[in-house]
């Protein structure tokens, strides 16, 4: 998938700077909200549901935050959900698309404006940025011994579109309309689904050599997910891995 594996090197490092700081945690029950609100509650219903169930007890979140988190997805607890789309610049003139859920758009919407004034860049309007990032499940299997032409099989004649390694870590892209059934297949077939979700790929990339601008991008990622309303956070700025060792 263009600019998936350009991307990779940032999440990866951005999700050991989540683990230090404690945002991990609150990125699992979000990942529990998002897939309650899109399947309903019911985790023998709702695959997704219950694979973030699973990854959110491994990070040792307590069963009251994860039945805190489906409730607020279906809408039992704190109202109705509703997911918008914010999209902008930050600096470098990189495309950003900020994910949120939120029960009060007339607060978050502010909110949102004002972290991409601090970030050096700016809100855009609705189709600014989105045409340049494709829709696309991501399906994540980790494991030993993997064989990866036996998870290719598996995966292609489940429906993905592709399978593709880094670190030891498979990463399985479907069409989003297919990922659940693409995920339980894999389960099925004795494959550990680690996490599954829907993601905005960027198509290209803009490579950031700068070490003063390559940080100020990923403050800037930083800042919008310490946002509560943040699900997630998508840039087309490409950070070559030596850059990220000296950020590190």
């Amino acid at each position: 998938m263009a600019g998936h594996s350009k991307w990779a090197n940032i999440k990866h490092r951005k999700a050991a700077q989540d683990a230090k700081k404690g945002v991990a945690f609150q990125k699992l029950v979000k990942n529990i909200i998002a897939a309650a609100k899109a399947g309903g509650g019911d985790p023998n219903n709702n695959f997704q549901l219950k694979v973030a169930i699973d990854r959110a007890r491994a990070g040792n979140v307590p069963m009251d935050n994860i039945d805190r988190g489906i409730k607020r997805g279906t809408g039992e607890l704190g109202g109705s959900m509703e997911d918008i789309l914010y999209e902008g610049y930050g600096p470098n003139g990189v495309a950003v698309l900020v994910q949120a859920m939120t029960d009060n758009r007339n607060r978050t919407a502010p909110e949102m404006r004002s972290l991409f004034t601090k970030s050096g860049g700016s809100i855009g309007e609705v189709g600014c940025v989105a045409w340049n990032f494709d829709r696309t499940g991501v399906i994540t299997v980790t494991g030993e011994g993997i064989d990866e032409d036996g998870l290719m099989l598996a995966a292609i004649e489940a429906g993905a579109d592709d399978v593709s390694v880094d670190e030891g870590e498979f990463e399985i892209t479907t069409e989003p309309s297919v990922m659940s059934e693409v995920a339980e297949a894999l389960k099925n077939a004795g494959y550990n689904i680690d996490s599954m979700e829907v993601q905005m790929i960027p198509k290209n990339t803009v490579s950031v050599t700068d070490k003063n601008e390559a940080q100020k991008l990923m403050n800037m990622v930083e800042r919008f997910e310490e946002h509560d309303d943040v699900q997630a956070v998508y840039a087309n700025f490409d950070i070559p891995d030596e850059i990220l060792q000296e950020l590190d």
